[in-house]
């Protein structure tokens, strides 16, 4: 039976926009669920294959996992799976550098997505889950369902619908795209395929952020065999963390009793890992801690609280939370101590083309003055552009237009409500419209670890899968009502 509009009884279908980690995960667990039994689990993703995305679908050596591949499971109940798999990989003997010195294994991007695309694949063989290989372009309300409708001219009627989107592409300083679009060496989104290609060897390199994606070109370039200065550049300079040298356990309870005022939490992070030390702990343990504490964390914050912790406390969190790879890690580290590399602190003053060449006046964040710098290349990592998802994309701005969506109030993605499904423009749920991923950050605060996210599409996909049993439930109803008049 065919899914599109026209059909006198079409199959009930999920459509989930985005098959990248958390797109794929959602159609997963929707495709094992007996409760959609009927339903057709259609996924609108571009790229070749489901569950890689922008994070995993890489091809770059330097690229790596930032998480230790123990902890990278997609099975909750069963934590080992991602490294017995790897363990049968022959990338693995090619790559003598994936054991880091802490014992643990950081294997290339490339090899976690080919994990979770192929835990996929048997659904799409079979049909039970439906890859369409195209970007959404519009998405309109039709009576009870969606109008899905893809690039190349698919059109799906769809019963539920999932935003599973990535984050916005990144956002230049003000100032920044009005002098340097066009400039033959500017990189304004470093994560789009063969964005550095344009770098070469000696060039003088400028980075616009300071945390995993820069470090990322960083090594990226450094791999490549560049050789050039490399200065990155942020507000206030802080570079992601690396990790522990020695396996701890979580260290702190954040949520008992539970902290209403993000001054006091912040207060009490500081004291329990002075406490830590005092214990032969470091710090990596009470991050640990607050991030398997993150959602209670989150929830237990009143609104303006939350507001206050992304404002004041985001930047810090992620540099500590987000930690590098070791490999890369070393890379930077190196070109640190070297002095090929410098980050720094601070404010740009000016910016200006002298040709091809880039010249910045730059303002350190303490010291008095200023400093002429001059660059042949110019690359933003300065993460997404939260603020403008609804922008993002025509589909999502038509959608926030008509009342579906809206941005949550703390900055970080879209409003949804504890159920995942979306709150409209007036604050109401949305019965068949779900968020999934780090997009409902608003919401549940920690959702950007793997873990988290992997739970997360879990917990959606039990909404859906619920969803449609409450549907099936009033179709019987309705039926035995017919029947009986």
């Amino acid at each position: 039976m065919m899914d599109s509009f026209g059909q006198n009884a079409p199959r009930p279908t999920v459509a989930i926009i985005g098959g990248g980690f958390t797109g794929a995960m959602v159609a997963m667990h929707l495709a094992r669920d007996r409760a959609m039994d009927g339903w057709q689990i259609a996924v609108f993703e571009p790229r070749v294959r489901l569950g890689c995305g922008l994070a995993y679908d890489t091809a770059e050596p330097a690229h790596r996992v930032n998480v230790p591949a123990a902890r990278m499971s997609i099975d909750p109940d069963d934590p080992d799976d991602f490294a017995r798999w790897l363990a049968l990989q022959s990338e693995l003997r090619d790559d003598p550098e994936v054991l880091a010195g802490d014992g643990h294994l950081y294997p290339r991007r490339q090899l976690f997505g080919r994990y979770v695309a192929e835990a996929v694949v048997p659904f799409v063989r079979s049909g039970r889950i439906v890859h369409h290989r195209e970007r959404v372009i519009a998405v309109e309300r039709e009576g009870a369902a969606w109008a899905v409708r893809g690039e190349g001219g698919t059109l799906n009627r769809a019963d539920a619908l999932v935003v599973a989107t990535t984050h916005p592409a990144p956002e230049a300083p003000a100032g920044f795209g009005a002098v340097l679009t066009g400039h033959p060496r500017y990189v304004p989104d470093s994560t789009e395929p063969g964005a550095l290609d344009k770098i070469r060897t000696d060039d003088r390199v400028l980075i616009i952020g300071t945390g995993l994606t820069s470090a990322d070109v960083i090594a990226t370039l450094r791999t490549r065999g560049h050789k050039g200065p490399i200065t990155a550049f942020s507000r206030r300079g802080l570079r992601s963390r690396g990790h522990a040298d020695r396996a701890q356990d979580p260290f702190g309870d954040f949520v008992a009793p539970p902290w209403r005022s993000a001054a006091e939490l912040l207060a009490q992070v500081r004291r329990t890992i002075s406490d830590a030390e005092a214990e032969g702990f470091t710090w990596h343990a009470v991050l640990d801690a607050l991030r398997a504490q993150g959602g209670e964390i989150w929830r237990n914050l009143p609104v303006d609280e939350r507001r206050r912790l992304v404002r004041h406390a985001r930047p810090f969190w992620d540099v500590h939370r987000f930690r590098v790879a070791p490999q890369i890690d070393a890379i930077v580290s190196t070109g640190l101590k070297d002095g090929d590399i410098r980050v720094r602190a601070g404010s740009i003053a000016h910016l200006a083309r002298a040709g091809e060449n880039v010249a910045v006046t730059f303002r350190g964040r303490r010291a008095g003055g200023t400093e002429e710098w001059k660059f042949d290349a110019v690359v933003i990592t300065t993460g997404p552009a939260h603020r403008s998802i609804l922008q993002s994309q025509p589909w999502l701005e038509s959608l926030g237009a008509a009342g579906y969506l809206r941005p949550d109030t703390v900055g970080l993605g879209l409003a949804c409500s504890e159920a995942s499904r979306a709150l409209d423009g007036e604050g109401e749920e949305v019965d068949d419209l779900f968020v999934a991923g780090p997009l409902a950050r608003g919401t549940f605060g920690e959702l950007m670890g793997l873990p988290q996210v992997n739970d997360h599409a879990i917990f959606v996909a039990a909404q859906i899968a619920a969803l449609a049993q409450a549907r099936r439930a009033e179709s019987v109803r309705s039926r035995r009502e017919e029947a009986a008049t």
